[in-house]
């Protein structure tokens, strides 16, 4: 019964989604004997119906699939260096600073499926540190940087909406369809490694993903003004033909030219009236969202789908797919206090701990999520929420001048016991206004 009201409730949007997560089902599940029976389709699995299970449960069932994925290719590469000599069991990138992407594109264009199910390992050439996740949050934090900006043009930012879309320019560069791949090829080894990412894309790129289609809801979340101009035409009560006067034709405009494409065969000659407006609104939305941008999508789905095809990334909704690509988007501080656990003789009730939160309480949004950089890797919160991130704050002596450390790869932040609450606020505030590269161990 609940199935069917679930596929109801996909058409009509009566309910919320959230409405359908089984709290003592999400409490109560155990991920490691109910996941291996969905994977092998014997008998009952609750993984079947994945719309009671909430997206911090599905993340779990992504993290034990995929460690099952890479002991098995660890194992498998162990027996085959047996007999076939050197054969890495880790997916290994070296990577030089000054051409990230370069690098990156040449060295995973020569991996097989199975190497991409590999653990990720990643080495900055002539740097120290052995890359336990540290190493890896910082190489996808600069890729997405790199990827993102606009001198590589693959990208462009709407203004209002400050949401990325694929450049919808004629494209016959091979190169730069590769390079869609790559980015696709990259957006699926963070999930397959657990690394949260700093992108901003709409709602529409992870529909389109998971397979569903996409329309002028869509259109109006990434462009907002052209969306509520096109909804503004479906609700004009004027003369539509003489007031808008256009045939079924959209402009584009990229690197200084201008392109003019038809919406439907033929659509020079159609004018928009009263009775096609309907249509050509879903034309506008189908041709920004899908054909002027089908080959670059294709190509960034193929290097996605190298990892993520057949994965239990399926199990997810598209909502659901945005948060466990780039986090969750509270900044619960509360929830990290709770959940901090204290080494090195100090507890939560030592003076220099509740100094440590009353700063921290007292920060802005994006000191805190400086913060969180300087000690994790990242400035995104996890889908479960900071209350479920394994943070840890050590003692690392006594009173100081020097800076705090962080272990990135365990989120463990490695503080001195300062002398007075406001050294404490000014060498911790140094230290994550300057947290990049291998300085944080």
């Amino acid at each position: 019964m609940h199935v069917y009201i679930d596929e109801a409730n996909e058409r009509y949007h009566l309910i919320p989604y959230t409405e359908f997560y089984n709290d003592a089902v999400n409490e109560q599940l155990d991920i490691k004997e109910d996941f291996p029976h969905f994977k092998d389709r014997k008998g009952f699995t609750f993984c079947d119906y994945p719309f009671i299970l909430n997206p911090a449960i599905k993340a779990d069932i992504l993290k034990v699939e995929s460690m099952f994925q890479m002991r098995h290719e660890l194992q498998d590469a162990f027996f085959r260096a047996l007999f076939q000599g050197v054969n890495s069991p880790y997916l290994v990138l070296e990577i030089h600073r000054d051409s990230i992407i370069r690098d990156a594109l040449h060295q995973l264009e020569c991996k097989s499926p199975k190497d991409l199910k590999k653990q990720l390992r990643v080495q900055f050439v002539g740097e120290d540190g052995v890359d336990e996740g540290g190493v890896q949050k910082e190489f996808f934090q600069l890729v997405v940087r790199e990827m993102f900006d606009p001198k590589y043009g693959m990208f462009v930012t709407n203004e209002e909406s400050r949401l990325c879309w694929f450049n919808s320019s004629p494209m016959d560069d091979e190169l730069t369809i590769d390079e869609f791949k790559l980015i696709g090829l990259l957006l699926g080894l963070a999930v397959y490694n657990g690394i949260i990412l700093d992108v901003h894309f709409p709602l529409a790129l992870y529909r389109k993903l998971m397979g569903q289609s996409v329309g002028l809801e869509d259109l109006k979340q990434l462009d907002p003004t052209l969306g509520k101009g096109l909804e503004q035409l479906l609700e004009f009560e004027g003369d539509v033909e003489t007031t808008y006067d256009r045939p079924f034709q959209v402009d584009l405009n990229a690197f200084d030219q201008s392109f003019i494409f038809d919406l439907v065969e033929g659509g020079a000659s159609i004018k928009l009236t009263k009775h096609n407006r309907r249509k050509f609104v879903d034309c506008y939305a189908d041709f920004i969202l899908n054909k002027s941008v089908e080959c670059q999508f294709m190509s960034f789905k193929e290097g996605f789908d190298l990892v993520c095809h057949d994965s239990a990334i399926r199990l997810f909704r598209p909502e659901e797919v945005e948060q466990l690509i780039c986090g969750s988007p509270e900044l619960d501080f509360e929830a990290l206090e709770q959940a901090t656990h204290y080494d090195g003789g100090w507890t939560k009730d030592s003076k220099i701990i509740k100094e440590f939160w009353e700063i921290v309480h007292e920060f802005t949004e994006e000191q805190k999520k400086r913060l969180l950089f300087f000690t994790t890797g990242s400035d995104r919160v996890p889908i479960n929420g900071l209350g479920k991130l394994q943070f840890v704050i050590a003692k690392n002596g006594g009173d100081s001048d020097r800076l705090p450390t962080s272990h990135t790869c365990y989120s463990v932040l490695l503080l001195y016991e300062y002398s007075s609450k406001e050294k404490l606020r000014e060498r911790l505030l140094t230290a994550i206004g300057n947290a990049e590269g291998f300085g944080m161990i």
